[in-house]
C-alpha cells in the first residue's frame, strides 16, 4: 500500500470518526471570583470538557456531523479551594431541530448546584459506567446520559430508555461518593431523582408528552398549526396526574423551565377561548409560573 493510499484511509477514517459521535457540546467556565493564576485552568478545563462530551461515543448509534444532539454546558466556579479543587454550579441545555423549520427547540434544561471537583489540567477526564473514578466525569457521564435520554424520547415513544438507564446507573456508582448531589436523601432536586423519577411509571405521561410534543406536535405545526395547539393542549392536560401525585416534582419544574416561554409563544395568537383554556391547565400544573401565564389574558 503506498503512502497516498494510507494517508487517504487515514483521512477517511478520521472523518467517520469525527462524525459518529453523538454531542456537539459548547461548554464556557466562569470564575467572578478567579485569581489571575487560575484562568489558565479554567481554560484548559473547558477544552478537556468540549474534548470528553464531543469524542467520546455514547451510544452504539451511528450519528452524521448534521445529526449530532446540540448542548452547552456552563460551570460557575464558587470557590477554588486550590489550583485543582473546586466547588462550582453547573448549568446545563440542550434542544433539538424542529421539522421543516430553522427553529431550534429546548429540550432540558437544569441548573446543578451540587457540583465539587478536582481536576488536574495535564490529566485526560476517564469515564467508565462500571465504577465511580471521580466527580467530575461522573457528573459529565450522567449528563451526557440523560441528555440523550431526552433526545431519544422526543423522537420515539420511550426512546431514552436505554440512556436513562445509564444515567441511573452512573448514580448507583456514586452513591458511596464523598461528594453531594447522588443521595435520596439529601433533597428532592438532585441528580438521584432527576432519573429515578423520569423511570418511574408515575411520571410516564411527562415522557409520553416529550415525544407527542415534539414529533407529532412542534415538528407538524408548519402543516396545521390550529390543529397541532389543540393537540398540545390534550397533552398538556395528562401532566395533570403528575402534579396531582408529585406536585411541583423536580421533572415537571425541569420540563416547564424548557418550555414555559415557548408554550406562551404557541398560544400567543390562538383565540381567547384556546387562550383561557391553556392558561387555566397551566396554572394549575406549574403554579410556579402563574404570573407568567397571566399574560394569556
Amino acid at each position: 500500500m503506498n503512502k497516498l493510499v494510507i494517508i487517504l484511509l487515514a483521512f477517511v477514517l478520521t472523518h467517520i470518526t469525527s462524525n459518529s459521535q453523538e454531542l456537539l457540546c459548547e461548554v464556557s467556565v466562569l470564575s467572578p471570583k478567579a485569581q489571575e493564576e487560575n484562568v489558565a485552568v479554567y481554560d484548559i478545563l473547558k477544552s478537556s470538557i468540549e474534548e470528553f462530551m464531543n469524542n467520546r461515543k455514547w451510544t452504539d448509534d451511528d450519528y452524521e456531523f448534521y445529526e449530532r444532539i446540540e448542548c452547552n454546558i456552563q460551570i460557575t466556579i464558587d470557590n477554588a479551594i486550590s489550583q485543582t479543587q473546586f466547588d462550582a454550579s453547573i448549568q446545563i441545555q440542550s434542544s433539538r431541530p424542529v421539522y421543516n423549520s430553522d427553529y431550534k427547540t429546548p429540550v432540558f434544561i437544569a441548573n446543578d448546584n451540587d457540583f465539587s471537583f478536582s481536576f488536574q489540567p495535564n490529566t485526560l477526564i476517564q469515564f467508565s459506567t462500571d465504577q465511580h473514578r471521580d466527580n467530575l466525569s461522573s457528573v459529565l457521564g450522567f449528563y451526557a446520559y440523560y441528555i440523550l435520554g431526552m433526545d431519544y424520547d422526543s423522537y420515539s415513544p420511550l426512546g431514552g430508555t436505554d440512556n436513562f438507564l445509564k444515567a441511573q446507573q452512573v448514580v448507583s456508582n456514586c452513591q458511596n461518593a464523598g461528594e453531594s448531589g447522588w443521595r435520596p436523601s439529601e433533597n428532592n432536586r438532585n441528580r438521584y431523582w432527576l432519573v429515578e423519577n423520569i423511570l418511574s411509571q408515575t411520571f410516564a405521561p411527562l415522557r409520553d408528552i416529550n415525544y407527542t410534543y415534539h414529533r407529532q406536535g412542534f415538528d407538524l405545526m408548519y402543516n396545521s398549526a390550529d390543529a397541532i395547539r389543540t393537540r398540545i393542549v390534550d397533552d398538556l392536560n395528562t401532566l395533570k396526574s403528575i402534579h396531582q401525585i408529585k406536585p411541583s416534582s423536580y421533572n415537571m419544574q425541569l420540563f416547564f423551565i424548557a418550555k414555559s416561554d415557548e408554550i406562551l409563544n404557541i398560544y400567543r395568537d390562538s383565540s381567547e377561548d384556546e387562550k383561557r383554556k391553556v392558561r387555566d391547565l397551566l396554572m394549575v400544573i406549574d403554579p410556579g409560573n402563574i404570573p407568567k401565564y397571566e399574560r394569556l389574558r
